[in-house]
């Protein structure tokens, strides 16, 4: 299985999960021609997607599901209540497949796990995506408000995880948000910061988690550095010694090899842990 994040932030988010001839795009938050170009620079052809799995309405999100689906024939999977709430993107020509949070389902030889968050939207969700042919299982996972017990659970296990890291809380209260919007990304249903994000990245280590791309920062209210030592300081101590990465916003992370990760860890982090 390989990853590759094509861009993370408020501008726009969208992941790339790839498995044999099967490939996702969680989330297609960019505009139409612009996924194509992140796809293009790490060498896939946009026509080859295999379809769009969309978590939740918000337009960081959703943006260039419509043109790129029309444009493409790309099916793209929504829950009823998001395809309501973004219906302004759809023209009734899309190839649109409802599903349900709690109830898996195939992609070609990738299986998606849809789980529920707390995100003030109107139906969120978050995915783990598993390779049906070598086990190998990836959490995406943004906009998560807080961790449930439900969001722990469907994360538990994953050998790669993609996790939200929006904001440091002293910039943020500094920062030149109004106090509404800043309210709002620190609530229970807004963004993890990052020391959450840490304490979650913790908690959810175990032997066989060989790579963590943090996710969403905060252009106003985060810098990659901060948030990679903030994190990663977390983890090295919990004994950690797997590959760690920042999402930037502005162009795709290289395509991530999951299981060549996992078998470069070899023995080391097994007996830290």
């Amino acid at each position: 299985m390989r990853v590759s994040v094509l861009g993370s932030g408020s501008a726009g988010n969208a992941t790339l999960v790839e498995a044999g001839e099967t490939r996702l795009l969680v989330d297609a938050g960019f505009s139409a021609r612009d996924l194509a170009r992140r796809l293009e620079a790490i060498d896939v052809d946009p026509a080859s997607i295999t379809a769009i799995v969309l978590t939740h309405d918000h337009g960081d999100h959703t943006r260039g599901a419509g043109v790129f689906a029309r444009r493409h024939g790309t099916p793209v999977y929504v829950t009823d209540l998001t395809r309501e709430a973004c219906a302004g993107l759809f023209r009734g020509g899309e190839d649109l497949r409802a599903y349900r949070a709690g109830h898996p389902f195939a992609v070609g030889r990738i299986r998606v796990e849809p789980f529920i968050t707390v995100h003030d939207a109107v139906d969120p969700v978050a995915v783990a995506v598993v390779d049906e042919a070598t086990g190998t299982r990836v959490g995406v996972a943004t906009d998560l408000g807080r961790p449930t017990a439900q969001v722990r659970h469907a994360l538990a296990g994953c050998d790669f995880l993609i996790l939200e890291a929006n904001h440091d809380e002293v910039m943020l209260r500094t920062g030149p948000y109004p106090w509404s919007v800043k309210r709002r990304i620190g609530s229970s249903h807004g963004h993890l910061s990052n020391h959450a994000a840490a304490r979650f990245a913790v908690e959810l280590l175990h032997p066989r988690l060989a790579g963590v791309v943090l996710a969403h920062l905060s252009g106003e209210c985060n810098h990659p550095a901060l948030a990679r030592e903030v994190v990663g300081t977390a983890l090295a101590r919990a004994g950690y010694q797997g590959w760690l990465e920042v999402a930037p916003q502005d162009e795709p992370l290289p395509f991530v090899d999951v299981e060549a990760l996992r078998l470069r860890l070899g023995p080391a982090q097994l007996t830290l842990l």
